[in-house]
């Protein structure tokens, strides 16, 4: 049997057709086992008298068992058991083989040149050889895995779809609020004149009569104001230009500890100022009489001012 034949075989009973015949003998060896133990068992439970075997003396048996007449019996049951089976499995090894012999080569088996031309049940309907546009194992994994790619992308879609969706509804939402109230009023320039800093500029949106002494100032005169304060602050930025030039590029480049001591002398010298000379229980102070302890506090202070400037240092 050739290997084509074989796979035919195999697929058309849906297992091969050696395991068919090994079945077989499987069935006819567990059968003879059974015929030998079922014959060593009935040789048992006859007595040896009807076996031939002939009892013995009652003088030669001596202290034996009754059940011990007939040592022997039980060996040479089993010896004859033994050869029995022995040639039976011999018999039915030697007849199978021969059984499977005949059967692969005329029962199980088909003619070589008919093997490619025929066509099982399941077959029906297909077109062989198959054409080339056939899909394989390899290219249905992976239109299988570009599906699951395309689940994914479809999900993470709808998910960005309905966020978009609720963005949009808010929105939406925003803008008819606002558009109502468009239509219901006017806008209103009122939080710019009623902030504090507003009422301490005297910021007003109302035109007032310009005799009255506490009117303010409407909103349009001060815009025009600040405006026309525009070039003289861009003249003082050209003026200031130039002064950067002269200015330290670095921060390192500053002389602090003669900054202090101008600073400290400045302060001495307008204490000095201030602060007269005089007898008595006080000192004159531009016209004021202060007492010495007033004095002293002051010195106090100066002293503190020097002290904390040595603390920087």
């Amino acid at each position: 049997m050739t290997q084509q034949v074989e796979a035919l075989l195999t697929e058309h009973f849906r297992y091969t057709p050696l395991s068919l015949i090994d079945d077989i003998i499987n069935t006819v060896n567990t059968i003879v086992y059974r015929a030998i133990e079922a014959i060593e068992n009935g040789l048992f439970s006859i007595p040896p008298e009807k076996l031939g075997y002939s009892p013995e003396p009652e003088s030669s048996r001596g202290n034996i068992l009754p059940d011990a007449d007939h040592p022997d019996s039980k060996d040479e049951i089993e010896n004859g058991v033994h050869q029995l089976e022995t040639l039976l499995e011999a018999t039915v090894d030697k007849t199978f083989d021969k059984f499977e012999i005949y059967t692969l080569r005329n029962i199980l088996t088909v003619p070589q040149e008919l093997a490619p031309w025929m066509r099982l049940g399941h077959y029906e309907g297909l077109e062989l050889p198959l054409p080339s546009t056939t899909p394989t194992p390899e290219s249905v994994l992976a239109l299988r895995r570009k599906v699951q790619e395309t689940r994914k992308l479809n999900l993470a879609l709808r998910n960005t779809h309905a966020r978009n969706a609720a963005t949009v509804t808010q929105l939406e939402s925003l803008l008819s609020a606002s558009s109502s109230l468009s239509a219901t009023a006017d806008p209103s320039l009122a939080f710019l004149t009623t902030h504090p800093s507003a009422t301490t500029l005297g910021l007003s949106l109302a035109q007032t009569p310009s005799s009255s002494t506490n009117a303010k100032a409407p909103l349009s005169e001060n815009a025009q104001f600040f405006i026309s304060q525009l070039p003289v602050l861009r003249q003082a930025l050209e003026e200031l230009k130039p002064r950067l030039t002269s200015l330290p590029e670095k921060i390192v480049d500053v002389d602090w500890e003669s900054r202090r001591e101008e600073r400290r002398a400045y302060i001495e010298a307008r204490v000095r100022r201030v602060v007269g000379s005089g007898g008595g229980d006080g000192d004159t102070i531009r016209g004021v009489r202060v007492g010495r302890e007033e004095v002293r506090d002051l010195e106090g202070v100066v002293g503190g001012v020097a002290k904390a400037d040595r603390m920087e240092e």
